[in-house]
């Protein structure tokens, strides 16, 4: 089990690049995470829903997603409540207090899963999540040292260097684990190290004289690494600037922004030049923004007019722009959005943008599926999934973006300059993402492979790993190499 002093220490990299070290030395392995807190999820192979990180972490394994992977996912809907999902599928919304006596039936539902992973795989590499030192959490853990202690796993601890106090977070962590799981933890790896690593010598010797355990490896800041995030922005709140050449593409960085990992096919376009604005920030002149996947669609509805987009959309629009929505984006794109069971807030209606001739009433039932289809206008292949509570109805769904099967998904506008679909992961497929790029301007797109691209990275991080970590030392929790 991987697990970290912080968040954002490494622990979704190093499982992904244990996961494919292991896969392509010929190992049986799966990721797993007992749970996750996260708003960017992927639809499995058995049609329910797990966090990003763990879907990507599959596709590490040679895998298809699986629930199994992340049998217990937390989607925060505001600052005290989440909607729980467990072994893939939505239990229903709870706040922090409800959640946290609840956690002994999650743990069943945990140790349900990791034991039929166990059962088929060679090895199964296990991600914590935030830190195991969080002592006001440590009553009922499910997520760190209380799933390691109840299946007895050996624990490795990853700490970031580069944002400074790495032996700090290290032995302070220790410290504060109970003596049992301090002797769980068989050693450290420091990530994100940069200049040379003969000057950081001194300071391993001593932490390894200090608590005794080893140093497994110091892994080296990868400039330009890309793994889809498993929720935050860390380092990628960006203001690209075009240089005339590329097409600008805006997203408000909402509050409750779901899936953002949408954008990374634009964000990694080299004729895109792509910018998230968030509270307070000066908007900058774009030919396409795209309204994103929402986990409260009112309530950032709501934000998005109190920091005047509305107006900014409309000069966009009048001004020969292009709009485009994204699951709650394209509801917000309708006339209105209704919530009479109160399933992301307080129950009500929200007035929307009435840009696309529709409404959309939120549902008890959310829709989960994994979609292959064509866009009605050039019959480009798409592909990508749906995770969304809103059932949308109106004349504007006569006129729709993809064509699936017998059904179809989205809407545009009668002017074409307004498109909304329900569909995330719609620019993976570079025909699907030259065809919107072309619908929003952009002369003669020429899409890089992103999925080939998602491989190459994960390779060079397994490259990493492989010249980085002692193999030798780690040879004894792993199966025969």
């Amino acid at each position: 089990m991987i697990q970290g002093t912080t968040s954002d220490a490494g622990k979704s990299t190093l499982v992904a690049g244990l996961c494919r070290v292991l896969y392509r030395r010929g190992i049986r392995v799966a990721p797993f995470k007992p749970q996750n807190m996260a708003l960017n999820s992927a639809v499995t192979e058995d049609g329910g829903e797990i966090g990003r990180a763990q879907a990507v972490q599959a596709m590490a394994c040679g895998l298809a997603p699986h629930t199994d992977m992340n049998p217990v996912l937390l989607k925060p809907c505001s600052d005290t409540g989440a909607q729980i999902i467990i072994q893939g599928k939505v239990f229903g919304n709870m706040g922090a207090v409800e959640y946290h006596a609840y956690k002994p039936r999650a743990m069943a539902a945990v140790l349900e899963s990791h034991a039929r992973l166990a059962a088929q795989y060679e090895c199964v590499v296990v991600e914590g999540a935030g830190s195991p030192a969080e002592i006001n959490l440590r009553e009922r853990d499910i997520a760190n040292m209380g799933f390691a202690e109840a299946i007895d796993c050996p624990v490795i601890l990853v700490a970031d260097i580069d944002r400074g106090g790495v032996f700090a977070h290290l032995v302070g962590t220790l410290a504060l684990l109970s003596e049992s799981e301090r002797a769980r933890v068989q050693g450290f790896v420091i990530n994100r190290f940069r200049g040379d690593l003969s000057l950081l010598q001194s300071g391993l010797d001593w932490l390894e004289q200090h608590t005794g355990k080893p140093v497994l490896g110091v892994l080296p800041y990868l400039h330009g690494l890309h793994l889809e995030a498993e929720d935050g922005f860390f380092g990628q709140v960006e203001h690209a600037q075009s240089d005339g050449a590329r097409l600008r593409v805006v997203v408000p960085r909402l509050p409750h922004i779901s899936n953002h990992t949408d954008f990374d096919p634009l964000r990694l376009h080299p004729q895109v030049a792509f910018s998230y604005v968030g509270a307070g920030e000066l908007i900058p002149p774009a030919d396409l923004i795209i309204l994103s996947g929402s986990k409260n669609v009112r309530a950032d509805l709501d934000w998005l007019r109190a920091q005047g987009w509305e107006d900014v959309l409309r000069t966009h629009l009048r001004y020969g722009g292009k709009v485009m929505g994204v699951c709650g984006g394209f509801q917000m794109l309708g006339n209105v959005l209704r919530d009479p069971l109160g399933l992301e807030g307080p129950a009500g209606d929200s007035a929307g943008f009435g840009w696309l001739d529709m409404e959309t009433v939120l549902e008890p039932v959310k829709k989960l599926a994994r979609v292959e289809g064509v866009l009605s206008w050039n019959n480009a292949a798409v592909t990508g999934y749906e995770i969304h509570m809103g059932v949308s109805r109106g004349p504007a769904l006569s006129c729709p973006v993809v064509n699936i099967d017998a059904r179809s998904d989205g809407a545009v506008s009668l002017d074409d300059r307004v498109l909304g679909t329900y569909l995330h992961g719609v620019f993976d497929h570079p025909a699907a993402c030259d065809a919107l790029l072309a619908w929003a301007g952009l002369t003669k797109p020429a899409t890089p492979d992103y999925r080939a691209l998602r491989e190459a990275h994960l390779d060079r991080l397994a490259d990493a790993m492989e010249a980085h970590l002692d193999f030798d030392k780690l040879a004894q929790w792993l199966p025969d190499l």
